[in-house]
């Protein structure tokens, strides 16, 4: 193991909405090192949404992020020769992270023509409680309350 962890990097605010969690889903939106590509998908989608639902795009955003986020998740634990699957709390930085990369995977395995209308849809989709993320949450969920059984093998 190493000697000290390393620092957490300092993320800037974006610079439409000046919000950490935005530059940070902008950040995984993002491939190629096309930030700025990465950024005109996400506020074109949020305006979308805006359109699409007459709200906030950015509170709808916001809401369908925190429906998405996972409290539960099983790890791989070995104990005496076998694998047991023991549910653990999710760390909250981590809770983020997750939310993030499942709501935009499943916006680009999604049907529609652009990168901005999948977003879009799987962001309405999320904030209303529904969609392919919000199924992996469910999916991630259920798995930890089958194996509540091995919680005493935690960490």
């Amino acid at each position: 193991m190493r000697k000290s962890k390393p620092k957490k990097r300092i993320i800037l605010p974006d610079p439409k909405f000046n919000d950490v969690m935005v530059t940070k889903f902008v950040n995984n939106l993002m491939y190629q090192g096309k930030k700025s590509t990465a950024y005109g998908i996400f506020y074109e989608a949020i305006e979308a949404v805006e359109k699409k639902t007459s709200e906030n795009g950015l509170e709808t955003w916001r809401k369908a992020l925190s429906n998405v986020m996972p409290s539960v998740e099983v790890k791989s634990r070995r104990v005496g020769g076998a694998n047991f699957q023991v549910p653990t709390e999710v760390r909250p930085d981590r809770k983020v992270a997750l939310g993030m990369k499942w709501l935009i995977g499943y916006a680009r395995k999604r049907g529609e023509k652009t990168m901005v209308d999948k977003l879009a849809g799987e962001i309405i989709a999320a904030a209303k409680s529904e969609g392919a993320a919000i199924k992996k949450k469910e999916d991630t969920h259920k798995m930890a309350e089958a194996n509540k059984a091995f919680s005493h093998f935690r960490f």
